[in-house]
């Protein structure tokens, strides 16, 4: 099914008059009560409003997708608003809020929920989709420019819904000190080893940074007593540019294809205790899935 067909012109406004996203919100939800008004729209808003306190949903790329999962509703309403002059709210890649997405969803429906989620961020990879919808001169050119994309709302949620595209990755002739640097300005814990054709290769984590400075951390454990010569972190820390990551990385990493079903990938991690899956094609690095993204976007909603 294409996502454009979960879209009703009643609910597509392509002129909004707010002037940042949470007008945006209001005149989204006004177009919902218009046409629904059997619904309590101040426990709607609320609910809305505390999904926007838990994490910011304008995601870059021009696009927002503020939803809740209430049980004020009692089936799924799609919104779709343009600002044709841009929202003034800041947003994580400096693009000025341009199309916002409200989703209201029972708490008894997950799976199309979720569905349509990905669509719209899959609608959303591609900023010509974006600028088609934002040229659209009536609700019904709005509509026809998310046909036109051609995106669908698959029956089953797989990696490629799911995975992290901005991933992080060094090379083997990467240094310690560019992996720690990168792992502090980013707030990772783990960063992709690729060859120059971004095929993976394996991966550094945190962990191989501290046996870096213990390689005989073993030995230690057993003679805590036992003072030292050298401190070892500062020992590393004079070695930091001579060390590469060629000499540290792992190839113990789980690799999943584009379309492996999520619950398979939530599965494996829970097996095989893992905090990231790798997503490939033709050994190619293409995304990420973390265990925080399941509960993040799954469970947490």
């Amino acid at each position: 099914m294409r996502l454009a067909n979960l879209l009703d012109e009643d609910l597509v406004k392509h002129n909004l008059s707010a002037a940042n996203k949470r007008e945006a919100m209001s005149e989204l939800l006004g177009l919902v009560q218009r046409k629904y008004p059997q619904y309590d729209y101040s426990v709607i808003l609320k609910s809305i409003l505390d999904r926007e306190d838990i994490e910011n949903t304008s995601y870059g790329r021009g696009i927002a997708f503020p939803h809740a999962r209430t049980d004020a509703v009692d089936e799924m309403y799609v919104a779709v608003g343009i600002s044709h002059n841009g929202l003034s709210d800041k947003t994580p890649d400096g693009q000025p809020l341009r199309m916002v997405c409200l989703m209201l969803t029972p708490s008894n429906i997950a799976k199309l929920y979720l569905q349509t989620l990905s669509a719209f961020a899959a609608f959303a990879r591609h900023p010509e989709n974006i600028d088609r919808a934002a040229k659209a001169g009536s609700s019904g050119a709005v509509i026809d420019a998310i046909w036109e994309s051609g995106v669908t709302v698959e029956k089953e949620l797989t990696a490629k819904d799911l995975m992290r595209h901005d991933i992080v990755t060094v090379t083997p002739n990467d240094t310690l000190k560019r992996v720690a640097n990168l792992m502090f300005r980013k707030r990772l814990s783990a960063l992709a080893v690729v060859d120059e054709d971004n095929h993976l290769l394996g991966q550094i984590t945190d962990k191989e940074l501290i046996q870096a400075a213990l390689p005989d951390f073993q030995t230690l454990i057993s003679n805590l007593h036992t003072a030292t010569d050298v401190e070892p972190f500062e020992e590393l820390l004079r070695r930091e540019d001579k060390i590469m990551v060629s000499q540290l990385y792992t190839t113990n990493h789980v690799v999943v294809g584009c379309d492996t079903k999520i619950v398979e990938v939530a599965a494996m991690m829970l097996f095989k205790d893992l905090r990231r899956i790798f997503v490939i094609e033709d050994g190619k690095l293409l995304g990420i899935i973390l265990r925080k993204d399941i509960v993040n976007t799954i469970i947490r909603g």
